[in-house]
């Protein structure tokens, strides 16, 4: 079952023992279309001791960065005292309440900035809809789209089958030419198939999934459009990656990381150690400083979608969350200070 700790801001997928609900509709399927049966695989006195009666639902262990986000977009100011059906953890409702107010879509007394307004008409994570807002003012709003597109699609871009994986690792290292990172990899992966008139053959040839590319498209076609609602310009800057990893850190900036001397990273905020997940393709070139757009829990607490950070970057971008002696704290030699600088 997903659960997402609000402390830590990390999902995992954890093995949770069923439910009696679940047990009970579990058991309802067999004899539906025809005679069956239903084994239990635990005892009568596991059923009655140790089962919860349901499922926790999912607003209590889920993100509610994006919920707060439509709540308050719908008027609805005072969350803490909703008439929720299952109110969520108290914690969990702040924990997203001051990222959203990081993020610039609230501002000091909890209301709906206009960044805040574009960023709840986006159906995707607050964090990649601040990121699309934001490359209205780095002229990059074409490459942030599709790249928010290839993000939404999940881990599902990429394949290697079995017995070639040495020419699927091959012709992936092709989009990653120059250590460019995992975000701009995938706004490769996507230009170079529209150029080839998104077709299915060039899809196979380079091990790439055929339906996570179209489902990229629909997403990225929904988002142009709703690019026009929120009045921002489609503008394209290819050839300055720069100014596009600057309209991700707009979004991300709490998702930064330092490599440490054993090789794993340590998040800015809060010193927790994290390891680059081995699809990454800076899996094995581990820059200084990076940035990630999720945390997910499986054997070890792994960064996934990977892409070098300048930290100059944060204190320029968000100096309300980070100042510059939080990054010169970890940075073993002293920033300059230029401009933008926070002091």
């Amino acid at each position: 079952m997903k659960s997402y700790n609000p402390r830590t801001g990390m999902e995992s997928l954890q093995v949770t023992p069923i439910s009696k609900a679940s047990a009970i509709q579990r058991a309802g399927r067999s004899g539906r279309t025809g005679p069956g049966k239903c084994y239990r695989l635990y005892t009568e006195d596991n059923f009655i001791k140790e089962l919860d009666d349901s499922t926790v639902p999912e607003i209590q262990r889920t993100n509610l960065a994006n919920v707060v986000l439509t709540l308050k977009s719908l008027g609805i100011n005072d969350l803490l005292h909703f008439d929720f059906m299952d109110p969520p953890p108290a914690e969990a409702l702040i924990k997203a309440l001051e990222l959203l107010f990081a993020l610039g879509a609230l501002n000091s007394v909890g209301e709906l900035t206009k960044v805040g307004r574009q960023m709840a008409e986006f159906p995707v994570d607050p964090m990649l809809s601040k990121a699309i807002v934001a490359s209205d003012k780095y002229k990059c709003s074409e490459e942030l789209i599709s790249i928010a597109a290839m993000l939404s699609t999940g881990n599902s871009i990429f394949y290697r089958p079995k017995d070639k994986q040495v020419y699927a690792d091959n012709a992936k290292k092709n989009f990653h030419i120059g250590n460019v990172g995992d975000h701009i990899a995938l706004l490769n992966v996507y230009d170079a198939w529209k150029e080839t008139n998104y077709s299915m053959q060039w899809c196979y040839e380079n091990y790439i999934q055929v339906r996570s590319m179209k489902r990229a498209r629909d997403i990225r076609d929904q988002l142009e459009r709703l690019l026009e609602r929120v009045e921002i310009e489609l503008t394209s800057n290819p050839v300055d990656l720069d100014a596009i990893k600057k309209a991700i850190t707009s979004g991300y900036f709490p998702h930064s990381a330092k490599l440490e001397k054993n090789r794993s990273y340590r998040r800015v905020k809060n010193g927790q150690t994290v390891h680059v997940h081995p699809s990454s393709g800076l899996a094995q070139v581990l820059p200084r400083w990076v940035l990630y757009h999720e945390l997910v829990l499986t054997t070890k607490e792994y960064i996934r979608q990977v892409s070098e950070l300048n930290p100059e970057w944060l204190v320029e971008i968000a100096p309300h969350y980070y100042q510059l002696k939080d990054v010169e704290d970890l940075a073993s030699k002293k920033l300059p200070r230029g401009k933008g600088h926070a002091s």
